[in-house]
């Protein structure tokens, strides 16, 4: 009965080749457990990075704004002044106009282009009323810019509203 014993104990106990193979799998499955676990942290890092420009970029948007009020107030001041020619005046103004827009724009802020006779379009503009076409060519057109829009980046914050002719 010994011997029999010693046999069976024999088969039962692992070769030196099946540890091997073993070890080999078990390091496979680290690797693999290691490469998923540093892709997920690369992932996480471009996230969080994306959030973060996000973020600055939606405190900057709600600053512009904000601000968007004082530059119609100032294209208001700078049409009065060119009314009342006084030079002097209206070269200080236009320093201190120029100032304000050269700071906006450095921060995102770009104007809408929108001119008389534009094709309307829903997504871009945002029209207050229609009225009727004096032409049948400008149906469908902007025929006056009521307010003008801005844009921060490639996000529209404000966008120009227009007289549509129907």
């Amino acid at each position: 009965m010994a011997i029999k014993n010693k046999k069976s104990k024999k088969s039962k106990a692992p070769t030196l080749k099946d540890q091997v193979q073993s070890l080999n799998d078990e390091l496979k499955d680290e690797k693999d457990k290691f490469l998923r676990l540093f892709a997920e942290f690369e992932n996480f890092r471009k996230r969080t990075a994306k959030e973060r420009l996000d973020l600055f970029k939606t405190a900057s948007s709600e600053l512009m704004t904000a601000l968007l009020p004082i530059t119609d107030d100032m294209d208001r001041a700078l049409n009065e002044f060119k009314k009342s020619k006084n030079d002097d005046l209206i070269q200080g103004f236009e320093l201190i106009y120029n100032k304000f827009h050269d700071i906006l724009k450095s921060n995102g802020l770009s104007v809408i282009d929108v001119k008389n006779g534009d094709v309307f379009d829903s997504e871009k503009h945002e029209a207050i009323t229609q009225i009727k076409a004096t032409d049948k060519k400008m149906v469908g057109k902007i025929v006056d810019v009521i307010e003008t829009g801005y844009s921060l980046g490639e996000k529209i914050i404000r966008y120009p509203k227009v007289v549509v002719a129907n």
